[in-house]
């Protein structure tokens, strides 16, 4: 897979405390949890956002941000933002199609998964822009890669990438 992003930043690895916490945030409705994990990662990602122009979040889809009733990486990137002082682009880019659940999917299914999910609305707003997009969890990094592609189609300068946890294999990292 080539990547569509520079840089990568990721305050732990996937598992333990880790995983509890992400879970608690995301099916738990613990947000007050974003709090604590976007500060460690403003601190993991801190050379990335220093250059950053925009933070922007990898989307939900409409209809399981209806039934989750938030985003988990836009209450991560809006503190982020908001403690960096770096403009917040929440809805910039959009999943324009419901993408079924990556989990148990091969890196080549999650590719094909959530290839041409992603558009710019309004690509006026990215074009030459420095942008650092933000997630919760990268496994393989294809919805990372394939909401980075559409930022760069749609003329962004740069997109650096920053999770909360990376999931590893053997102390490998899948992508």
């Amino acid at each position: 897979m080539r990547l569509a992003w520079g840089r990568t930043r990721t305050a732990t690895f996937y598992g333990g405390t880790a995983r509890s916490l992400i879970l608690s945030l995301k099916h738990g409705d613990r947000t007050d949890l974003a709090v604590p994990m976007a500060r460690w990662m403003r601190r993991a990602g801190d050379d990335i956002l220093s250059r950053a122009d925009l933070v922007i979040p990898v989307p939900l889809h409409w209809t399981r941000r209806v039934r989750r009733r938030f985003n988990q990486s836009a209450e991560l990137s809006r503190r982020i933002a908001a403690e960096q002082g770096v403009d917040h682009g929440a809805g910039l880019v959009q999943r324009t199609r419901a993408t079924g659940s990556q989990k148990g999917l091969s890196p080549e299914q999650r590719r094909a998964n959530v290839a041409g999910a992603f558009a710019c609305p309004s690509p006026d707003r990215v074009e030459g822009r420095r942008i650092v997009l933000v997630d919760d969890v990268m496994t393989t990094g294809a919805t990372l890669n394939a909401a980075s592609h559409a930022l760069r189609k749609s003329g962004a300068a740069s997109v650096d990438v920053l999770v909360f946890a990376r999931v590893t294999q053997a102390g490998d990292v899948l992508f």
